[in-house]
This record gives structure tokens, sequence and C-alpha cells, in this order.
């Protein structure tokens, strides 16, 4: 089980067992309170329970696939390049393209959240975190969650 917050539409927190990470889009570093410092740019890296790759697109950003409890969380903010790279059971995004393309059974809506779901024709649910059990525990249809 890990949770989901955003108190930031840049900035996406993954909660686990033993660690707490933030993924800052807009400046491509992972922040999990390492003696390293933040991670910033294109890798792998294990923190905790999650794994993550740090994917480089062709605008020399960064996107984020992130696995925790089998369960693939995208991270992508408002970038729609190199989504072919891209596995995303949840996406947090404010691209409709990007969702229509991976097709995630969650969407985290980052930015306009009025314009996604009139565009893809879906309501929106607020939640302070999303609490996330497994991936069957995912909804069987395509849901927005707005965090706040």
């Amino acid at each position: 089980m890990f949770e989901i917050e955003s108190k930031d539409q840049d900035i996406i927190t993954i909660i686990t067992k033993s660690r707490t990470i933030n993924f800052n889009i807009k400046d491509a570093t992972i922040d999990a309170g390492l003696a390293v410092g933040k991670i910033t740019g294109p890798g792998e890296f294990e923190i905790g329970e999650a794994t993550i790759r740090g994917i480089a697109t062709e605008s020399k950003r960064t996107i984020y696939d992130v696995e925790v409890s089998g369960v693939h969380v995208g991270i992508i903010g408002d970038i729609e390049e190199n989504l072919d790279d891209l596995v995303a059971d949840i996406l947090c995004t404010s691209s409709v393209r990007a969702v229509r393309e991976l097709e995630p059974k969650l969407v985290i809506a980052m930015g306009n959240v009025d314009g996604m779901v009139t565009d893809l024709k879906l309501t929106a649910r607020t939640e302070k975190k999303l609490k996330v059990k497994s991936l069957d525990s995912l909804p069987a249809t395509k849901e927005v969650v707005v965090l706040s």
C-alpha cells in the first residue's frame, strides 16, 4: 500500500512505508530526504519500496515511471513526448493526449482540470490523498482525481 498526494500542481508526493518521495516535474527533481540530496534528470533508482525510472524526453525534460507494489505511476505533468517508453496504471498529468495514448485506469489531474474532464467526458472527484492498496484495487473504468 502507498499514498499519493499533491499540494502543488508541479509536485506529486508518493508515500510508502519507509519513504516520502517528492517528484517536482517542473524542476525535474526527486527529493526523498537522501544524504546525496535531490536526484535530477533521467536514470534508474530504488528508493525504499519504489523503483523509479526517469526517462529523458526530446525537449531535455524528464518524465517518471514509478513502480510500487506492482502499480505503475506515470508522472509527466504537461509533457507529451516519449510516452511510448512509459507504463502507467495511474497517470499524473494535465495532458488529455497522454491520457488517450496511455489509457491509465486512474488519472491524477495536474493543471487545468476543467478542460481535461470536459475533453475526456469524465467527472472528477477531489481527495486530500489517494490510497492505493494494489493494482486490483484501482477502478475498473477510468476516473479522474484531483488532489488538494
